[in-house]
């Protein structure tokens, strides 16, 4: 196992090189703002680790961060066990974010996307349905970006093969956005 020291000094090494990646977190930040004026809203996904990122970003903006605002209107895909179940046992765990998106995505909501390695059959497959329905989608990658690189709208690979170093990033950017959302949305 690695020590304190050999895996501080990975994730700085890691941030050092996410650094060239930063232009691609600026510029999807007015896509959400955006989106929100719009009176669309956020659909998030993701599996294991990463179905808590999306789970966090989505109560994030319902709930508040750190300031005070309006609610806003964010649905993790996560979160409903019965859907998954019933979708999983009905159809296929391939289809639980995809049947989801189906139901609830309209054009100008955005799917924001979690993984680790973009190899998530069940993440693909929503990719392909939110494009179908003039969703938009914001992919939040690592290990190159797997299957899922070039298939969103817009997508932040971290440049780590390292599942808990592209996880701890995810995390970072998805602060970003609460930030940048609060700025735009919170108490003047």
């Amino acid at each position: 196992m690695p020590s304190l020291q050999e895996q501080l000094e990975e994730l700085n090494e890691v941030v050092q090189r996410f650094k060239s990646v930063l232009p691609h977190v600026e510029a999807i930040l007015p896509v959400f703002a955006d989106c929100f004026h719009k009176g669309n809203k956020l659909l998030t996904c993701g599996n294991g680790g990463s179905a808590a990122d999306a789970l966090h970003m989505a109560e994030e903006l319902v709930g508040r961060y750190r300031g005070n605002r309006r609610a806003l209107p964010a649905i993790s895909l996560v979160a409903d066990v019965t859907a998954l179940t019933c979708i999983a046992n009905d159809w296929s765990y391939e289809a639980v974010f995809s049947r989801q998106v189906e139901a609830l995505g309209k054009p100008g909501d955005i799917l924001v996307l979690f993984s680790g390695s973009g190899n998530s059959a069940n993440q693909l497959k929503a990719l392909e349905t939110a494009k179908k329905l003039g969703v938009k989608t914001v992919a939040f990658l690592g290990k190159g970006g797997g299957k899922a690189k070039g298939q969103a709208d817009y997508e932040v690979i971290v440049p780590s093969n390292n599942t808990a170093r592209v996880q701890e990033i995810h995390t970072w950017i998805l602060h970003v956005i609460l930030e940048h959302i609060e700025a735009e949305f919170g108490e003047k």
